[in-house]
């Protein structure tokens, strides 16, 4: 897997992208407990990308 894409993508998309991610996971929590906690994972992963990133750029 190539994630050169990801090195362009400014932190506040990633933030951004973060949000989105626990917003769904909260609203499909009742209907598949499988696909909630794979968009948390993804929701954390989203934000430490932006967050590393953030750091790197000061």
């Amino acid at each position: 897997m190539d994630f050169s894409s990801l090195k362009n993508v400014p932190p506040l998309y990633l933030y951004f992208g973060s949000i989105v991610s626990f917003i769904m996971a909260n609203l499909i929590r009742d209907i598949s407990i499988s696909l909630y906690y794979f968009l948390i994972l993804m929701g954390l992963v989203f934000f430490v990308l932006g967050f590393l990133k953030r750091l790197k750029a000061k």
